[in-house]
């Protein structure tokens, strides 16, 4: 998932609905709006064991301002500067010599929602050379409603099933088997983006292990993309199964579901 990072102070003020907005320059993230990002509270800023995610930012609207054409209410919404010199001076430590008051400058608003229980950052951390070729992965999904509000959850083991990366994001409204889907593409994706070779899947959905096998036709149409989708993932590695496991073999992915959605308030999950 994507994370925005900010120094504590800028943290609480979002946490306690202060701040709505901020502002990045060459913002190689791709955030857009309807995006769901997690804020990293950097605790203490030279130390990371202190940093922790207490919730994540949804995206509601993202627009490009010139440094010198921004406003009072940006400022109020956003990071706070004396005036646009101090602004310029600011981002040049973060972005180079480059900026200006005619540099354009990404400004993101968002709406915040709290972590029942925040993350610790560095649970995130795993550098890309600590990942193996071969993993596996439980993956799983949910919908409180069918269709109904949804999340995504996956963990990533080692063939020892050491944990080397977990994560969850909210869909919004989906079926049960439209999250499982997006469960499966959001692990392979990650997978694929650390140079994973070989990969074994596992799901406690039957209906979605059938299809991957091809023992199950797809005769829904809103999840025959989603399957062409995953089917093409798979092909990008060595060698993927998917199979089948009971739902109590599956309860860490289940949980970072339940995370996500925790953060919404609604119904009880349904499966």
């Amino acid at each position: 998932m994507k994370q925005l990072k900010f120094e504590h102070q800028f943290a609480s003020d979002i946490k306690q609905g202060e701040k709505t907005a901020t502002f990045r320059v060459n913002d190689d993230k791709d955030i857009k709006p309807g995006d769901i990002v997690e804020l990293v509270d950097k605790v203490s800023h030279d130390y990371p064991s202190t940093w922790e995610i207490p919730g994540e930012l949804e995206i509601t609207e993202v627009s490009q301002v010139s440094i010198g054409n921004l406003n009072k209410e940006h400022m109020l919404r956003a990071e706070s500067f004396d005036d646009v010199d101090q602004m310029v001076q600011t981002f040049r430590r973060f972005y180079g010599e480059h900026v200006s008051n005619e540099t354009l400058v990404n400004v993101l608003n968002f709406t915040y929602r709290p972590f029942e229980v925040p993350k610790k950052f560095l649970e995130q951390v795993t550098t890309d050379d600590q990942i193996p070729q071969k993993v596996q992965l439980f993956a799983d999904g949910g919908s409180r409603g069918n269709p109904g509000p949804s999340a995504l959850g996956f963990v990533v083991l080692d063939e020892d099933n050491n944990l080397l990366h977990q994560d969850n994001k909210y869909l919004g409204l989906t079926t049960n088997n439209q999250a499982e889907y997006h469960a499966v593409l959001a692990g392979m994706e990650w997978c694929l983006s650390k140079n994973v070779r070989e990969i074994k899947i596992f799901l406690d959905s039957m209906l979605v292990v059938n299809q991957m096998n091809g023992k199950f036709k797809v005769k829904n149409r809103d999840l025959w993309t989603l399957y062409e989708s995953a089917k093409d993932l798979s092909k990008k590695f060595r060698k993927a199964t998917v199979t089948h496991v009971p739902r109590e073999m599956n309860k860490l992915a289940d949980k970072e579901v339940n995370k996500a959605l925790d953060a919404i308030k609604g119904a009880d999950i349904v499966q």
